[in-house]
């Protein structure tokens, strides 16, 4: 393997023996704590407000199209990240998949992009969250101290909610609380049940009149920042960006799809979840497809309960919306569900950011006392690293200008995510895949061409700050992450010394000794049957041997050589290796201790991978004092003293060549290393 930038990580490497990655994290979710989880993240404040937003300013009522477009093309994109989840179910998601795939630089890279998109996304959450707080507390005339009321609500610089619901949630988090679980659980359903009153509210107060025209005319688009795709039709083509119209269908489903993004940030949850391999894809899809129909079911009863032409994209539009219609009430059960919304996609963010940073700590790229684990069996140092830096972002930084960047982060992801698939397709067909992309080829294909027209649809600026971002990063690998890879300690360490076999005092049953004068197989291709009283005086050709008293099974002595009698005592010859043998034991380090000696396992390299140095991860090799076959109960040599020693000369448990009469031995107890 290229010991470079380009280096992979093994599949194999990347999963370990077991479900999981190569650092234990606890499991606690199952199929539904996932769907949870898929829904805590996608369904925020957006479902509130997206959908009068986009139809008042681009769509119309056709914005129930655009809902469906943006629902498909992330549906393609979650069938790659579904396969790749059931191939390499860690927690590092698109940037476990881009090491598998494509190497070290471009898992960096999409990694980068992830911290980016998980980052900002906590940070802009937050002071959404205060927004919609202080907007609550307004609305139920709650009093607000006039000491409280410069530092919350804020959209720039110190904000006391902001800051408190990131401390709390990151503590929760870091102290591995299941209160974080069930909050969760509770939190998704409130906001369910509050979905569920909007649009049953809105349903009812539905006019078809309303959807008329359902395309409206297209109008030129307002001033305002220019999207790349605008850029370059205006460079191409001379045309200017409109609104409204079927143009209008397709330029409200870049901004819709940013509701749906979340869906992705299930695959960090794999190495906590129980048979990720089948339980992550179906999570994931269907949290997803359940999250297309509560938006679409939202936007019918927004569309469908005012005229677009009198909605005010400046004021609160659902709550507007059902002010005129006299249901002005709904409004505050409004607040109630967006703080409950935010507070739940804050929360699995940052589960998904720690995730994230811990698997990229984890492989050396960054700091690797970040990935160590606390007593509380969850990985606390990432946690309060990755929710400090979010702390520090949201409190310094006008977030709320950078939205995009969250989006241009994930998108960036999914085109990684989708040609991954195609790589490994083709240069890992042997790898079992529990979900497979349907028509992979055409479906990737179709995921990277829509990813791509979604990504156009970005502003320039935002590209460009994007650019920054990743520049930086590629600094910081080439400064650090470079030679502090894992995957390249791993593969600079020399080979581990191969074991000598140990000298027996007497040949196995049934092999004739061996003098040392063996040169070579015999010209015919086989080999001499034993000559008679080859194993010593009184042998008796032809007499079939004496059955053994020990039952057939796994320490079965088999059949004895030919020509031994009931009452004759098996005689010792000694039995000395070749001196050819002898010379490469002492070039070795002296005589050999047995295949399975462990005693010349502590000479071993440490495990790169372990947790900490000098302490061997969990799928690492290495000594192993409590294996059934250590010295002690069957001494350094199963072939001599102890409970199986000299005075029966089994067999090998653990010989590979198969019995004489075509029986084969059952296997030895999986004790030790092998035991679960």
């Amino acid at each position: 393997m290229r010991n470079n930038m380009f280096r992979r990580l093994p599949v194999e490497q990347a999963t370990g023996r077991l479900y999981g990655g190569r650092h234990r994290l606890r499991v606690v979710y199952r199929t539904r704590d996932l769907i949870v989880l898929g829904l805590g993240v996608m369904i925020g404040s957006g479902i509130f407000k997206i959908s009068g937003e986009q139809a008042a300013t681009t769509a119309g009522p056709s914005v129930i199209i655009s809902f469906l477009i943006a629902g498909g093309v992330c549906l393609l994109a979650a069938l790659s990240y579904a396969e790749l989840s059931s191939i390499v179910p860690v927690a590092g998601s698109a940037y476990s998949f881009s090491y598998v795939a494509f190497g070290e630089i471009w898992a960096w890279v999409v990694g980068w992009a992830l911290v980016l998109e998980l980052l900002l996304a906590a940070s802009v959450v937050a002071r959404a969250w205060s927004l919609y707080a202080t907007q609550a507390l307004a609305d139920f005339a709650v009093p607000v101290p006039s000491w409280l009321a410069g530092v919350i609500g804020q959209e720039k610089g110190f904000d006391l909610f902001a800051f408190g619901i990131l401390v709390l949630l990151i503590t929760m988090l870091a102290t591995g609380s299941r209160l974080s679980l069930r909050s969760l659980w509770f939190m998704v359903m409130a906001k369910l049940i509050v979905i569920g009153l909007v649009v049953a509210t809105g349903l009812k107060f539905f006019h078809a009149g309303n959807l008329t025209p359902f395309v409206p005319p297209e109008q030129p688009a307002p001033d305002g920042a220019t999207t790349v795709l605008d850029a370059l039709l205006g460079a191409v083509t001379g045309s200017k960006p409109g609104v409204f119209g079927i143009w209008g269908i397709f330029a409200a489903a870049p901004a819709i799809a940013f509701a749906y993004i979340g869906f992705d940030l299930i695959a960090t949850a794999s190495e906590e979840t129980d048979d990720a391999p089948r339980k992550v894809p179906r999570g994931m899809l269907t949290s997803l497809a359940i999250a297309v129909v509560l938006y679409v079911a939202v936007a019918v009863a927004m569309v469908g309960m005012v005229s677009t032409d009198r909605l005010d994209p400046a004021k609160p539009l659902l709550a507007t919306a059902f002010g005129l219609v006299g249901a002005d009430s709904m409004g505050k059960i409004i607040d109630i569900g967006a703080v409950l919304a935010l507070t739940t996609v804050i929360l699995v963010v940052l589960i998904s950011l720690t995730r994230v940073v811990f698997s990229m700590s984890r492989d050396g790229l960054l700091p690797r006392p970040i990935a160590v684990m606390s007593r509380y069996r969850v990985p606390s140092r990432a946690t309060l690293v990755a929710g400090g830096a979010a702390v520090v972002m949201s409190q310094t930084i006008n977030v709320l200008t950078l939205e995009q960047m969250v989006v241009i982060g994930t998108l960036f992801a999914f085109l990684f995510v989708s040609a991954a698939v195609l790589a490994l397709r083709r240069d890992r067909p042997d790898l079992h895949r529990p979900f497979r992309v349907p028509a992979a080829p055409v479906t990737a294909a179709a995921t990277i061409l829509a990813t791509g027209w979604l990504m156009l649809n970005l502003k320039v600026q935002t590209w460009g700050y994007f650019a920054v971002w990743m520049a930086a990063g590629i600094v910081i690998y080439l400064g650090y992450g470079r030679r502090k890879s894992q995957m390249k300690l791993l593969l600079d360490a020399p080979p581990p010394d191969r074991p000598v076999a140990a000298p027996m005092d007497a040949p196995p049953p049934g092999v004739a000794p061996f003098d040392g004068s063996f040169a070579g197989p015999p010209q015919g291709g086989g080999f001499p049957a034993p000559a008679p009283g080859q194993y010593g005086a009184g042998s008796r050709p032809n007499v079939p041997a004496p059955e053994s008293p020990y039952p057939t099974g796994r320490y079965s002595v088999g059949r004895r050589p030919s020509g031994r009698g009931p009452g004759e005592p098996y005689e010792r010859a000694p039995y000395r290796p070749a001196e050819g043998y002898e010379r490469e034991a002492r070039a070795q380090g002296g005589p050999g201790r047995g295949r399975y000696a462990r005693d010349d396992a502590a000479e071993q390299p440490d495990d790169p991978y372990a947790l900490d140095p000098g302490v061997p991860g969990p799928f690492a090799s290495g000594p192993h004092p409590g294996d059934r076959y250590s010295a002690g109960q069957f001494g350094s040599n199963p072939y001599e003293g102890g409970r199986y020693g000299t005075g029966h000369h089994a067999r090998d448990p653990y010989d590979q060549e198969p019995h004489e009469d075509g029986e084969h031995e059952e296997p030895p107890y999986p004790g030790g290393r092998h035991r679960r």
